[in-house]
């Protein structure tokens, strides 16, 4: 009887290790197709993250989070967490159109912030602004308040900072995907905007004198433009000089006799909300003084989404977007 039950155990031993291998051949075979294989290994290792002045651990990636803005909502559906997703907010357009199937799966909870009440409603374990307003006296709430909730938050450090660069976002990028232990697919997403900023650049000049460019966001008396932000870093590296890229701030109030002054060569009109593109171009042509500037006078307007100016996931096809307008020739 004894013999029998060695006999059974040794059975059961190789049944299981056949098993196993073949699990893992099947495992292999779907990341290969490009499926998504759930990570394991650091699945129960507890990630530590220092972010908007706070030190918060994840002893497990959030199974519930929220998105408050549309630039760190593309970065989540860019890095596949659309599954761990109860909810976003806050579109300034159209969500980016390889994101829109993910997007579709995603409940909308507001048209700008969510309340607190819909946050907890919803059960959200993770809550990742853009904006500092996303938790803000008009956002969602402190840091504080929240996580005596339970509820952990990010604020993308990158949309936060004054000369923010690509290497920025790349670091949100990579913090996010290690809160959710999905550090192979933040490494491929960087790849792919890397590669594809390549890409551009290869087609740009090499000798001229960089296009002295107008960043024009709104205004009537005054112009909003961009200073040191983002919008600095996406012109030069697109080709051109950022014409009020001196200012020591991110957007900023410029007059319009020292934007005559400065005399762009190419206006980049950026694109959100009530007004249209069409009707800020409109305003620079008849304007008695933006009428004078050298860009206007040769109709030279490169129209740029908000969403794509934004520090996120289309840094790359912002880029492709000002250099076709820059130097249309090359292209």
């Amino acid at each position: 009887m004894k013999k029998w039950n060695s006999l059974w155990f040794i059975m059961v031993i190789a049944l299981v290790a056949v098993l196993g291998a073949c699990n893992a051949t099947d495992n292999k075979e779907s990341a290969e197709q490009g499926e998504k294989v759930e990570p394991s290994e650091t699945a129960t290792t507890e990630v530590t993250i220092e972010n908007n002045d706070t030190t918060q651990t994840y002893k497990e990636a959030p199974k519930k989070a929220i998105s408050l803005n549309q630039h760190v909502t593309e970065i989540m559906l860019a890095l596949g967490l659309e599954d761990s997703m109860v909810g976003t907010a806050y579109l300034d357009d159209t969500i980016y159109e390889p994101l829109q199937e993910a997007y579709d799966k995603v409940p909308v909870l507001s048209d700008q912030y969510p309340t607190k009440e819909q946050v907890i409603d919803a059960e959200a374990d993770f809550l990742y602004a853009g904006w500092k307003s996303g938790f803000g006296e008009k956002g969602v709430g402190t840091p504080e308040e929240l996580e005596a909730l339970g509820i952990h938050t990010y604020l993308h450090t990158a949309s936060n900072m004054t000369k923010p660069t690509l290497e920025d976002i790349f670091t949100d990028i990579r913090n996010i995907a290690k809160i959710f232990r999905v550090e192979d697919r933040g490494e491929a997403l960087i790849e792919q905007m890397t590669k594809d900023l390549e890409n551009v650049q290869s087609k740009l000049p090499k000798d001229d004198e960089n296009l002295r460019v107008l960043v024009f966001d709104s205004g009537e008396k005054d112009i909003f433009t961009a200073g040191q932000n983002f919008m600095n870093e996406l012109v030069t590296i697109a080709g051109g000089q950022n014409i009020f890229g001196d200012v020591e701030s991110g957007w900023t109030t410029v007059s319009k006799e020292d934007a005559v002054d400065r005399n762009p060569e190419v206006v980049v009109v950026i694109d959100y909300g009530e007004t249209t593109a069409e009707q800020k171009i409109q305003f620079l042509k008849n304007d008695p003084a933006l009428k004078e500037m050298e860009a206007v006078k040769n109709e030279r307007f490169v129209i740029l989404p908000l969403s794509a100016a934004s520090e996120g996931v289309r840094a790359a096809e912002a880029i492709e977007i000002l250099a076709k307008g820059f130097y249309p020739e090359n292209f």
